[in-house]
């Protein structure tokens, strides 16, 4: 973890300048001639630029703008952006202001109000009371660390009092965005540029309901390309919109561009289609994606001739060492201490990752490769009792500090570690060009790190015909649609998540015998070894499995290809950028 001490103060502070064209098409989709506007606010102003954006349309004549900034040069350099305005050197002697001129009867109703102070004091002190019809805004992303402890819980306020859950993952602009969305008015817009971390992250789930709950529509815009120059941290723009004309309706639309002069010259958002959306999903991958595809992934989930990952398998997290370095081994390692009778076989990266069946001979290249192909697994006896090369191995691990880490610290001796078991099958962690799904042979009885799932079948003698019943379309599709990319556009998939992916139901010997899974399976594991890339023998697999056996339309085989496709590339393209 960097440490705030080495931080550097742009990290520490979280600015990243908004360019003034996109600040621009923000405040004008914000400014709807439909709304009656009184009060805007700007949370984290920065050096003004969205307030140059409102002062060109005059809005601080007729309505109350309130700009807060934290740093005290940059609060001077908003004010002096736009006309009629006031800066305040902290929300005390605003406050004072505020007071002084409602005694004298002075109508507040119209001017910038610039006040140089932290976000979440004046939030507690005032705003959290107050209502505004418009809100734009570029908060600061400014993660948990290197937050003030008076900061930390401030933040932590913000969002557990507006129903979510608050942890050390946070960054700052999940407050920002949840404080500024409830205290939007019952008919108003709010325009912020945010991470694309919204779209799909984890920690931001919470977040993503509370916005499905707040807004009657959201709009998400998103680029292909970087927005900000020179900083790899992809952005998107939430658009929201309050309406209580439309109370019922939650409804979210995600329009891609491949930057900001596209979005600029396209002008015309109401093209694209809203989709009414379920209040309790997780992740919105999905809205990328065509009307009609959206229809396809909702009735492939209730055919019956289609079942869930979960229903016939458990998955969960690979062995937890604690210290993978140390724990996982090579050759030489187990001959230099004399471990080969207390080590596993071990499948450890993708690296190790041949076809779609781990094999004694796949594991006897890796060992030949050199790569760690054993996993450490000391007995349960006293330790007087190891083996004098056990002993010197957990010596040379205490010396060099390999115990310090809190997974071993933890344990009542460090260097057992625990659930440690044999697995019917892996899934990857992460994966690149295509998900990695694997069975384990009863030869090799391989464990895996928790670089992989462990997957459990329900039934041992299905454990081929739920692997053939992965590699097609609609497996690689909701890979996809359930998964989440990060930096480098690697798809990153939980075990709960792999357990909502959508198979086609193979079990019945009727319907396809074992002699045709054998030999599927035995074309797909031999293209695998040869190919990068699984599509070249999706033609095929979709064909036989999908049509053939399962009886879907092509039509709509091609359609899940397709989303297969425009989820990857887009994956992939954002990997480009980081």
């Amino acid at each position: 973890m960097l440490l705030r001490e080495n931080a550097t103060e742009e990290k520490l502070n979280g600015r990243y300048y908004t360019q003034f064209e996109l600040a621009n098409y923000v405040t004008e989709w914000v400014m709807n001639d439909n709304l009656e506007i009184r009060h805007i606010l700007e949370p984290s102003c920065g050096d003004g630029v969205f307030l140059q954006c409102l002062g060109e349309r005059k809005l601080q004549e007729n309505c109350e703008i309130l700009a807060i900034e934290i740093d005290e040069n940059e609060s001077i350099l908003a004010n002096n952006r736009i006309n009629e305005s006031i800066r305040f050197n902290n929300y005390d002697e605003f406050a004072q202001y505020r007071i002084n001129n409602i005694n004298q009867g002075i109508n507040l109703e119209a001017g910038c109000k610039v006040i140089n102070d932290d976000f979440y004091k004046v939030y507690e002190e005032s705003l959290n009371e107050q209502r505004f019809q418009a809100i734009v805004g570029n908060p600061p992303y400014i993660r948990y660390q290197y937050l003030s402890e008076t900061q930390r819980k401030e933040q932590s306020f913000i969002i557990e009092s507006n129903g979510m859950r608050a942890n050390k993952l946070i960054n700052s602009w999940v407050s920002f965005v949840v404080a500024c969305v409830q205290m939007m008015d019952v008919n108003s817009r709010i325009g912020l540029v945010i991470p694309a971390e919204l779209l799909q992250v984890k920690y931001a789930e919470d977040l993503r309901r509370f916005l499905m709950r707040n807004l009657q529509r959201t709009t998400i815009v998103t680029f292909e390309e970087l927005v900000f120059e020179g900083v790899e941290q992809e952005v998107i723009l939430l658009l929201g919109e309050k309406d209580n004309s439309h109370e019922q309706e939650h409804q979210l639309r995600i329009v891609q561009y491949r930057n900001v002069a596209q979005l600029i010259n396209d002008n015309d958002l109401d093209k694209h289609e809203f989709f009414n959306v379920d209040l309790n999903e997780s992740k919105w991958t999905k809205y990328f994606l065509k009307d009609r595809h959206i229809h396809l992934i909702n009735n492939i989930r209730i055919d019956d001739r289609f079942l869930q990952f979960k229903d016939v398998a458990r998955i969960e997290v690979g062995i937890t060492t604690g210290n993978n370095d140390y724990f996982c081994v090579n050759r030489n390692q187990v001959e230099e201490y004399n471990l080969e009778n207390v080590c596993r076989p071990l499948i450890a990266r993708s690296v190790n990752i041949n076809g779609i069946k781990f094999t004694m001979d796949d594991w006897h290249e890796n060992i030949e490769k050199g790569t760690k192909t054993y996993l450490i697994d000391f007995p349960d006896i006293p330790y007087e009792e190891y083996d004098e090369g056990h002993r010197k191995y957990i010596e040379y691990g205490e010396e060099s500090n390999q115990n310090t880490g809190y997974k071993c610290r933890i344990r009542e001796r460090w260097y057992r570690v625990p659930s440690i078991r044999v697995s019917d099958a892996f899934f990857l962690r992460r994966n690149y060009l295509y998900p990695k799904f694997v069975i384990n042979s009863n030869e090799v009885n391989a464990v895996s790190t928790d670089t992989m799932h462990r997957v459990t079948f329900n039934n041992e003698m299905e454990k081929k015909r739920i692997l053939l019943s992965y590699y097609n379309s609609v497996g690689l599709a909701f890979t996809e649609i359930e998964g989440r990319s990060y930096g480098g556009g690697v798809l990153e998939i939980l075990p709960g998540e792999v357990g909502k992916i959508i198979l086609p139901d193979l079990r019945d010997r009727e319907l396809v015998s074992d002699t045709i899974v054998d030999e599927l399976i035995d074309i797909i594991d031999k293209y695998c070894r040869k190919n990068s890339d699984i599509l070249g023998i999706l033609d095929e697999i979709d064909n036989r499995v999908l049509v053939d056996i399962i009886g879907m339309n092509m039509n709509d085989v091609i359609e899940f290809r397709n989303m297969w496709l425009t989820l990857r590339t887009r994956r992939l393209g954002r990997g480009k950028n980081s």
